[in-house]
């Protein structure tokens, strides 16, 4: 039998779920999907599961035969209702490459842990942001994949709580802009939309995914995904940000720049009814 030291406790190794023999603990060799569970159902299940598969693949971990997308979903709601909740939920779903080894792995089998909690409260109140330039995610494909190396997102959020703002706007190495810490964004100005594209090191979200496929096909507008300047914050009517648990955030302001919200507002209407 081995121990560790654990905050000076003296504990045993050897079960599944211990710290130091989990890749994704020791190494950020994992990566996770958020989702909403709301109106007995998962949001967006499908389009989920296939991201989760891709990055699967990209970080070249081996997929289960048995992790079909009835599968998946079974394992969803069994954790839902084992933990009494038959309403709305936030689902957090963390995959890790199983077994040890340092930097080369022993093994590329992968293991899952799904995770449930409430649904945070939307603000109502006056939603502001600000650039956080303190660090800058890499861009190119790597950054498009949710791993579990969310450092600067952590810091930005910190600095966008210490600072009174609801969010902070991350950048990367170019000084284009990537989208929020928690969120992808999008900008509008006059008829032209824009949001930073996946070479730009944001996110492949997939409310980002939905709102581009409803803007394309069920209103014909144009939506450039392309790389975005920090200045272009003082220059556009408005902006957004997406992510699966809020739907549509309205940024209402950037340091002097106050935005509207029609676009945003037809959003949440035609694709969640709110």
């Amino acid at each position: 039998m081995t121990y560790i030291n654990q905050n000076g406790s003296l504990e045993k190794t050897g079960g599944e779920m211990s710290r130091m023999q989990n890749r994704g603990f020791t190494y950020g060799d994992s990566l996770f999907d958020v989702l909403k569970f709301e109106g007995g159902k998962v949001a967006f299940l499908e389009d989920h599961y296939f991201r989760l598969m891709s990055s699967m693949r990209m970080l070249r971990m081996k997929i289960p035969m048995h992790f079909t997308l009835e599968g998946y979903e079974k394992e969803l709601l069994k954790t839902l209702e084992a933990n009494g909740i038959d309403d709305s939920a936030r689902l957090r779903v963390s995959v890790f490459r199983a077994g040890g080894g340092f930097y080369f792995p022993e093994s590329n089998l992968s293991e899952y842990r799904i995770e449930t909690g409430k649904l945070p409260q939307v603000p109502d109140s006056p939603y502001e942001i600000e650039l956080f330039k303190d660090y800058h995610v890499s861009s190119g494909l790597l950054s498009t994949v949710k791993t579990n190396n969310r450092l600067v997102n952590v810091l930005g959020s910190i600095f966008a709580q210490e600072n009174e703002y609801q969010n902070a706007i991350l950048i990367n190495e170019r000084k284009e802009l990537v989208g929020a810490t928690d969120a992808n964004l999008f900008l509008i100005k006059g008829d032209q939309i824009i949001t930073p594209s996946l070479d730009s090191g944001c996110i492949n979200g997939i409310i980002r995914k939905k709102v581009i496929e409803h803007l394309k096909s069920k209103e014909g507008r144009v939506v450039e995904e392309t790389a975005v300047s920090p200045f272009e914050l003082l220059k556009v009517d408005e902006v957004f940000l997406t992510n699966s648990i809020a739907g549509v955030q309205t940024v209402n302001r950037y340091r002097k720049k106050k935005f509207q919200d029609s676009v945003a507002r037809n959003l949440r209407l035609k694709l969640f009814g709110l």
